[in-house]
């Protein structure tokens, strides 16, 4: 399988570098808007070819897929033009700005008859994979609540890009996407949604409270922010036992397992060849060799339903961004 990739920050490298670690699969192409700054990470990483723009690189025929690793306010444009080249594609995470261009981009993908999915790399875990079988194996009983975090400290001055409403700042898109993504794996679209957050003079946030409820009684508490580094846990509790998930519950190496009439808690791991983000290059791999247009694992059907949740914490704690203005 051989990937481009386009933009070269931070999670960038840390595709590229997890996939130049495989035996089936090499990033052979990365494309920047400064072709300076292509030919350094290609240099970096062992990359064939280096393009100044993405538009020459969705022309290499040696390219079988396409890994978007823009900031996220870039992922609707880069995505949609890698699909109008005939590429399959890999979205980071959050998927989009907001619901609205979710859907446009799933439509494009859907009328090209191409691949998409978003780089949701936690429900491709092989941990967190175990913890939803034994959630919906009905182990721990019923799941009543859930508990997650994520918060990073900052500071980011003024003029940062979690700063800056037109690149999609704040926590929520950031950080908050997981504990959001984290709930909805297990119980899917929340009917209720209550939010607060303290605000930037920007109008981002800064730090935020979700309590989500679902139809059953079930409900979750979640928080993210960037004015201080959380615990980055989760707990799911059940009406017959409890799922601990220690720090980076995003991509956790195991959890422990606590069940009614058990006396010792059990720490549940998975033992996998593969690590870190070669699990959702894998997942795509064996999409793409199933002809299959969608993943099972990170179903657009979720990805759309994490976007509209997204977009209605947004609407209760009053952050809008210029993309959300009607076309």
């Amino acid at each position: 399988m051989r990937w481009g990739v386009v933009a070269t920050g931070g999670i960038a490298e840390r595709f590229t570098r997890d996939v130049q670690e495989m035996e089936d699969a090499q990033v052979v192409a990365v494309a920047s808007r400064a072709e300076a700054s292509a030919r350094a990470f290609a240099d970096r990483f062992g990359v064939p070819r280096a393009y100044g723009n993405r538009t020459e690189m969705f022309a290499d025929a040696d390219v079988d897929v396409v890994y978007v690793a823009t900031p996220h306010s870039g992922h609707l444009a880069a995505a949609a033009e890698a699909l109008d080249a005939g590429k399959p594609v890999l979205c980071e995470k959050p998927f989009t700005l907001n619901a609205r261009e979710a859907r446009e981009l799933v439509a494009l993908a859907r009328e090209r008859g191409l691949f998409l999915m978003e780089a949701m790399w936690t429900y491709c875990d092989p941990v967190v994979r175990r913890l939803v079988e034994l959630v919906r194996d009905g182990v721990i009983g019923e799941v009543r609540s859930i508990q997650a975090d994520f918060g990073i400290a900052g500071p980011f001055p003024a003029g940062h890009r979690m700063r800056d409403p037109k690149l999609g700042g704040g926590a929520l898109l950031d950080l908050g996407v997981y504990p959001v993504s984290f709930a909805q794996l297990l119980l899917g679209e929340p009917e209720r949604i209550q939010a607060d957050a303290h605000l930037s003079p920007e109008g981002v946030d800064l730090n935020t409270g979700m309590l989500l409820g679902w139809e059953g009684g079930a409900v979750a508490a979640l928080t993210c922010g960037i004015e201080g580094h959380s615990g980055t846990r989760a707990t799911v509790t059940g009406t017959r036992g409890r799922i601990d998930v220690p720090s980076g519950f995003f991509a956790p190496g195991s959890f422990v397992l606590h069940r009614e009439g058990v006396a010792e808690p059990e720490v549940v791991t998975v033992a996998s060849p593969l690590h870190g983000m070669q699990h959702e290059a894998a997942e795509v791999a064996s999409c793409l060799a199933a002809g299959a247009l969608e993943s099972s694992l990170v179903p657009l059907s979720g990805t759309l339903a994490v976007m509209r949740t997204l977009d209605a914490v947004r609407a209760r704690i009053g952050v809008h961004y210029p993309q959300d203005a009607p076309r």
